[in-house]
């Protein structure tokens, strides 16, 4: 190969690698841009309650618009009162939240920027709800989730990656669990602890959730955790933002931060078998598409990731 075609080749990698790069940020900002408005968390009966929404048309979503008939109703569940990972009642002695900042192990700060606070309670930075307090939530502002996206190329008996029929593209799999609250199939994340590293929520969560780590013993959860210890420390960060959940109210919200730990071998997690366990009843291996239905915003997380892994795919894989 004479100078001119390796500068040729070496020049046609880099722009692969830049279109690659520049599809996946704008992928990403077509992702922050959607979820702008909410729709979950407005009308009908708060979840876990027989609480009803105010009703908030499209067009009074945002505080900026006039909305003088709006009266929702206040609820905070009883049940988080107490409880070591929720706030207490805003105006109670010695609790004097530090909005839009780290408040001590708690982040109280908005991936969505600053919210606003008004009569001492935070306002949801999307908009009305149709309900105000915390509802189920235990924090009162923005309530920091993670969410890992765990994902392996479908393959036959023989490990050659499966295409799709109807495009010829290779089929992309990811771990989804059964909500034992809701019944809808979701990513299996959860909430961060104060103080928690957000990837390792992530890779938290994901045991516990797809793997029942919580009631394995030593013996069992030592080599599980020595394998698995390499693989989530490789997650790639795909969103971070707003999450329209149903949970949310006026005064408290969910935020997530989401994270593609990709097994392109198929070797690691993607030959483990799965176990529900936590707040699952049920786990499963799905092939991505548009017309998968998932719990909150988790499907748009789930089609970014999928973008991204078919951008990054390459022939030689086997």
């Amino acid at each position: 190969m004479n100078e001119i075609m390796r500068v040729g080749l070496f020049a046609g990698i880099q722009i692969r690698s830049f279109i690659i790069t520049t599809l996946c940020v704008l992928m990403i900002r077509s992702i922050v841009n959607m979820i702008t408005v909410h729709f979950k968390c407005r009308g009908g009966i708060y979840p876990r309650s027989n609480v009803e929404r105010f009703p908030v048309p499209d067009d009074k979503v945002s505080w900026s618009s006039e909305y003088k008939e709006y009266l929702p109703n206040n609820h905070t569940a009883s049940s988080i009162r107490g409880q070591p990972w929720a706030d207490p009642n805003i105006g109670e002695p010695g609790f004097n939240p530090q909005w839009n900042a780290m408040d001590g192990k708690v982040n109280r700060a908005s991936y969505m920027g600053q919210y606003s606070i008004k009569g001492g309670y935070p306002l949801n930075p999307i908009g009305r709800t149709g309900i105000t307090g915390r509802g189920v939530l235990g924090r009162w502002g923005p309530n920091h989730a993670a969410d890992p996206v765990v994902t392996r190329w479908k393959r036959f008996e023989n490990g050659e990656i499966e295409k799709d029929k109807l495009n010829n593209k290779p089929i992309l799999q990811c771990v989804v669990i059964k909500r034992r609250d809701t019944g809808e199939w979701a990513l299996p994340g959860g909430m961060v602890d104060p103080g928690e590293k957000l990837s390792a929520t992530a890779a938290r969560e994901f045991q516990e959730e797809a793997m029942n780590s919580l009631v394995m013993t030593d013996d069992q959860k030592v080599p599980l955790m020595e394998k698995f210890k390499k693989f989530f420390s490789e997650g790639d960060e795909i969103y971070q933002g707003y999450i329209d959940d149903h949970r949310n109210t006026d005064n408290a919200w969910m935020e997530s931060i989401a994270y593609n730990f990709h097994d392109n071998s198929g070797s690691t997690v993607g030959a483990l078998k799965l176990h529900a366990g936590d707040d699952a009843v049920g786990v499963q291996w799905v092939d991505i598409n548009p017309d998968m239905k998932l719990y909150a915003s988790h499907k748009e997380i789930v089609m970014l990731v999928y973008q991204k892994c078919l951008a990054n795919f390459s022939h030689g894989n086997n």
